[in-house]
């Protein structure tokens, strides 16, 4: 398939719909309570009724805002907004009734497509003060509202007999034209919204599917759970669709480890929390395990770092490396449905120790980079040659370079148009084509895989005026079963201190804190070392406000939080 062909996401969608069999299975929603299964078929005929009714309340260009968990209208109401001549606003159900408004009046939608009651709890008062919102579509009956004028039902649209006539077409989108609305994380201030285009999608997928070739020998299925208003998961959505994916959508992150042993997947997305929460969960499992079996473990994990770096091994290695094949690695990926072919980790760096460690006991993961302005994808590394340091060589659809400061620059049609309503924001960050990452990297010369080093805004300076990366110390300290979370502090200050959220077995065991500190510290230069630290019995949560729904921690937010224990470190 030639991506290049495609004017939009709709001509993708459609042109895999006339390839597949409308009675193959596609869409699946592991939710005990709505359990929901849909054909190629069904799906088509479900978009095409939907968008002839969006089509009706909207002109060209409305956006249209969707408040929705993972499920299959999701990606219904998505493609159905594009088709009807809309621009898609996905809004994350973790966000509070403040944040809805200020993405409300920021974007002026003229239909707000909500999934339950839960979440049009927090969007009624705004919705009600604004004359703009024209229709509200919900998935779910909601309790008090009047069906009869400004609400719709969804199930009462799809229900009725598709006509020929309902097939619309949308044939005055480009490759240029804006496909969606991405708010950022925001863990600053206010999010913004990035505007991506079809084409860039469309120009992302052609990298994805280069990723994706050699991990597919049959359909590849997918289980969903990263949410679709995150720009990563949104654009894999559309991967599923390029390689004629079966799709589970998980029932919730609790149910996470069931919902993989149910949907056996090929291949799972996720961001780098994730993987170390998995790492600390197995690596503490594996510790438990004494005589031969603790021997196999250890050979496990020293012969599978040896084949990731390609190192040579004698025969009495690759003999024993084949044992351990069949005796650990196996019974690790029968734990996550026995299909597992990789592992892909973006949204934030992957720390090297964790990436080390899943891809020598059997998990391949592939670590890659990149940003929501970026469509997402900026680079990935592929599964013959994985370099767990770095994230990959850039995608063919984008260029990027290294500034004179070090800052990471892509160009290419993957880049966004701009920030919604965001001139001057806009024009800060993309110069002639340009977009400036924030991120510092490097390239090697010898590969071209990229290695990001730091994040520009991030940056600590002390008093000295050394330059500190609060990330890297930050992940060290998390990777310890004993730390659930952590916060590095000391912007212009002589040293630096920390703020440790304990796991729930260590948050009495200030000693053990303190003796998992202290070997860091060996490992990390003078100006790194963390001097003093402070337990907090709270987790940094999206409810709280102190982590974004990306599971980034909102840095300003937690010094405000914490200011006084956290100068109170400096007083003599």
């Amino acid at each position: 398939m030639d991506l290049k062909v495609f004017k939009s996401l709709t001509d993708l969608f459609f042109y895999q719909v006339g390839k597949q069999n409308p009675q193959t299975a596609f869409l699946e929603w592991l939710n005990p309570r709505n359990k929901k299964k849909l054909t190629w078929g069904e799906t088509s005929s479900s978009i095409y009724k939907l968008a002839k009714i969006l089509k009706q309340n909207i002109t060209a260009g409305d956006r249209c805002l969707l408040v929705s968990e993972n499920r299959p209208e999701w990606l219904i109401s998505d493609i159905a907004i594009m088709l009807a001549n809309g621009i898609t606003v996905p809004a994350y159900t973790t966000y509070t009734e403040k944040d809805y408004k200020y993405l409300i009046e920021d974007c002026q939608p003229s239909v707000i497509i909500v999934s339950n009651d839960e979440m049009h709890n927090k969007l009624k008062n705004t919705i009600s003060e604004k004359d703009f919102v024209k229709k509200v579509i919900t998935l779910e009956k909601i309790q008090g509202v009047d069906y009869k004028n400004k609400y719709l039902d969804f199930n009462f649209i799809i229900k009725n007999d598709l006509q020929e006539s309902d097939k619309i077409k949308n044939l005055n989108l480009k490759r240029n034209s804006p496909a969606c609305i991405i708010y950022t994380s925001g863990t600053g201030g206010n999010p913004k919204g990035v505007i991506l285009s079809h084409g860039g999608i469309l120009n992302n997928l052609e990298g994805a599917c280069e990723i994706l070739k050699p991990l597919i020998d049959r359909r590849p299925i997918f289980l969903t759970w990263l949410p679709l208003s995150h720009s990563y998961e949104h654009t894999v959505q559309f991967a599923q669709i390029a390689v004629g994916a079966k799709v589970f959508y998980a029932e919730k992150i609790e149910k996470l480890l069931d919902n993989i042993s149910e949907a056996q997947p090929t291949i799972m997305t996720a961001v780098p929390r994730f993987y170390q929460n998995l790492y600390n969960k197995i690596n503490m499992n594996m510790k438990k395990a004494t005589g031969f079996k603790a021997k196999l473990i250890k050979a496990t994990i020293v012969l599978g770092k040896k084949e990731l770096l390609k190192q040579k091994m004698n025969f009495s290695e690759k003999f024993m490396n084949s044992i351990v094949n069949v005796l650990v690695r196996k019974k690790v990926k029968k734990q996550f449905g026995g299909n597992l072919r990789a592992f892909v980790s973006g949204g934030g760096a992957l720390d090297k120790e964790i990436g080390e460690f899943l891809n020598a006991i059997g998990l391949p993961t592939l670590q890659g980079y990149g940003l929501t302005e970026t469509s997402p994808v900026v680079s990935c590394n592929p599964i013959h040659k994985i370099r767990v340091e770095t994230v990959g060589p850039p995608f063919g659809g984008n260029q990027v370079k290294i500034a004179a400061d070090g800052e990471i620059l892509v160009k290419g049609e993957n880049v966004m148009l701009g920030y919604w309503n965001k001139k001057e924001d806009t024009e800060k960050v993309l110069k002639d084509g340009w977009l400036y990452t924030g991120d510092i990297g490097e390239i090697d010369p010898q590969d071209g895989y990229l290695k990001i080093t730091d994040r520009k805004k991030d940056i600590i300076v002390s008093a000295g005026g050394d330059n500190i990366s609060p990330a890297k110390i930050e992940n060290q300290l998390s990777n310890s079963p004993a730390i659930e979370q952590s916060m590095v502090y000391g912007d212009g200050k002589n040293y630096l201190v920390a703020l440790i959220v304990p796991s729930k077995e260590f948050s009495n065991q200030k000693e053990k804190i303190n003796e998992i500190i202290n070997e860091i510290n060996h490992n990390l230069t003078l100006t790194e070392k963390i001097k003093k630290f402070h337990l907090i019995n709270e987790n940094f949560s999206i409810e709280n406000g102190l982590l974004t729904p990306t599971m980034k921690v909102k840095r300003n937010k937690v010094i405000a939080k914490y200011k006084n224990i956290l100068e109170n470190f400096y007083k003599k």
